[in-house]
């Protein structure tokens, strides 16, 4: 399940093999623009993240997508694998 506002660059629909695209869960635009994938304002994005979490009803539907299915993969387009959005949904929703 692709968890990213936008849809990564040079990845065409067909090509990608996207069981999901829940655009809703991937932090705002403001956010994401605040974060601008800067490691010194990870633990910030975080918090704000995860306030943008709480104050939505789509976590509940990943929730859900986690309890039906075995497995489920947080796709993401940032190139820091340590410093994204879907780090941060993976640790807020307390999964492995």
């Amino acid at each position: 399940m692709l968890v990213d506002r936008i849809w990564p660059r040079g990845v065409s629909k067909e090509e990608a093999a996207i069981d999901l695209w829940l655009k809703e869960i991937g932090p705002s635009t403001a956010l994401r623009k605040w974060f601008g994938h800067d490691p010194a304002k990870w633990g910030g994005f975080r918090s704000r993240y995860a306030e943008e979490l709480e104050a939505g009803e789509v976590v509940e539907t990943l929730r859900q997508l986690g309890r039906e299915h075995d497995v489920v993969t947080l796709l993401y387009s940032a190139r820091d694998e340590e410093h994204n959005q879907a780090v941060a949904l993976r640790d807020y929703l307390g999964i492995q």
